[in-house]
């Protein structure tokens, strides 16, 4: 199971870095989380230089896509070179997205008429992408999910393990991550957002 999170140069520690913090909870062999980017090295919106785990081109073998968000996404939605390495199928893969990596879903023509979750600073972009932008942290449909704000990534990071090792899973890697004396409300909270957007 290798799950790439999409993380490009500017990109927002908290979203790709809790994700990968989050996934990495689940203790599983063959489970491999990455940051998957378009150099070997990027450098974060606050100056944080991090090494790519693995390469943009992966991504499309990958079982499980994260897109992370960034003060560059603009950028990167109008690079054909960039977006064109960009091979996504939510036919074989989950695939989830930050907020403005919700703007990428978007330009690769992922979400369609499904309404998505992202930023405030974002939500315009994504509106005008023809996007309906919901007010709400996260949302999923069918193998595509979404989320708003970056202390929504928990529940994207939840939604992925939830979808393929169980919700019990989720709330194990929850619970490990959850504020001391908050833990039990932490993990009650998030099935609120993630269960009714899981199969049946």
């Amino acid at each position: 199971m290798h799950i790439a999170i999409l993380t490009f140069d500017g990109f927002n520690e908290l979203d790709s870095l809790i994700a990968l913090g989050i996934l990495n909870r689940v203790k599983k062999p063959g489970w491999r989380v990455t940051l998957c980017c378009p150099a070997p090295e990027i450098t974060s919106m606050n100056g944080v230089t991090v090494r790519a785990q693995s390469m943009l081109d992966e991504a499309s073998a990958a079982d499980a896509v994260i897109v992370g968000s960034g003060i560059k996404t603009r950028e990167v939605v109008a690079n054909p070179e960039l977006m064109g390495r960009l091979r996504l199928d939510p036919s074989k893969q989950l695939i989830g997205a930050q907020c403005s990596g919700t703007l990428v879903l978007a330009k690769l023509g992922l979400l369609g008429k499904v309404p998505a979750c992202t930023d405030l600073t974002t939500k315009p972009w994504v509106q005008e992408a023809g996007v309906e932008v919901l007010n709400q942290p996260f949302y999923a449909s069918g193998n595509v999910a979404t989320a708003g704000g970056c202390l929504a990534s928990p529940y994207l990071a939840a939604w992925v393990i939830a979808r393929t090792e169980g919700p019990e899973a989720a709330a194990s890697a929850l619970h490990y991550v959850a504020p001391v004396g908050e833990k039990e409300a932490f993990v009650a909270n998030a099935p609120k957002n993630i269960s009714p957007h899981l199969p049946v």
